[in-house]
């Protein structure tokens, strides 16, 4: 590197300019930006006993999500398995009814298009998440011109396919509801535990450093106060003991000067 007339450059960094960008960059942590105050402590106390329980809470939700997912797991490889069945049933009477009556196709749709089958949606409450659920409705419109369907033979296998396909559209709907209740189940169950997670592996233990240094300071504090008061206590000893040493010396030195002041006066006294 170099300047504008090719002198070359010191990529060397300043002492104190170093020390600063480091002071800059360095990542300050909680226990830096908390005072250790008994206001801080009870603060964190409280802190600390809401996100337990808080904790407890998503735990009991997380299993109770993690059950009802499985089950939902262990309906739907079950209802496939019906449908299968019931899907190649369907299909087979469609096969006998065509074979009965012939080709009826055309009979079908020369009716109305409105739908006879209708779907109905609700919204089931498991552990607060809501989970929407189908049902089969039937509408019981448009169906006039089937009535006379398969009057001049099959009619019986036309019936009997009508019936199977029904029970089909039965199975495919509750697999429908199954499928959209487990998939918002396992998006549910996701965020739980990723909430489980950061409460148990980044939140309570932040508390809880937090609550350690703040006491570790508080103990310091007192432990520096009790020092601070036995000094004083122990130089208060000292200058108590100093002046009653100094208080006696004085009287001493009183009593001695007056009785020999005492002699000198008086010239009766003989010795």
């Amino acid at each position: 590197l170099g300047d504008a007339l090719g002198r070359p450059v010191s990529s060397r960094v300043g002492p104190q300019r170093r020390r600063s960008r480091s002071r800059r960059c360095a990542p300050r942590t909680m226990a830096d930006q908390v005072p250790p105050t008994r206001m801080a402590l009870q603060t964190y106390k409280t802190k600390r006993t809401g996100a337990t329980k808080g904790h407890q809470l998503l735990k009991k939700k997380a299993d109770a999500l993690k059950a009802r997912f499985q089950g939902i797991a262990k309906e739907i490889y079950a209802t496939k398995a019906t449908m299968a069945d019931a899907c190649g049933a369907a299909f087979f009477s469609l096969t006998a009814a065509q074979y009965a009556a012939g080709d009826f196709k055309n009979k079908v749709l020369e009716g109305s298009f409105e739908a006879s089958c209708r779907i109905e949606g609700r919204t089931d409450n498991i552990a607060g998440v809501k989970i929407p659920v189908f049902r089969r409705v039937r509408a019981d419109v448009g169906t006039d011109h089937l009535d006379t369907l398969g009057l001049g033979g099959g009619g019986t296998k036309i019936g009997e396919c009508r019936a199977r396909f029904g029970a089909l559209l039965e199975i495919l709907v509750k697999l429908a509801s199954l499928q959209t209740s487990f998939v918002t189940m396992d998006e549910a169950l996701k965020v739980t535990n990723r909430r489980v997670n950061a409460l148990e592996n980044v939140t309570i233990p932040r508390i809880e450093a937090t609550l350690s240094y703040i006491t570790s300071e508080l103990d310091e504090l007192e432990r520096e106060d009790f020092t601070r008061l036995k000094k004083v206590k122990d130089q208060n000893s000292r200058r108590a003991a100093a002046a009653a040493a100094k208080r006696a010396a004085d009287e001493a030195e009183e009593g001695g000067d007056v009785l020999g002041a005492f002699e000198a006066r008086d010239a009766d006294v003989v010795v």
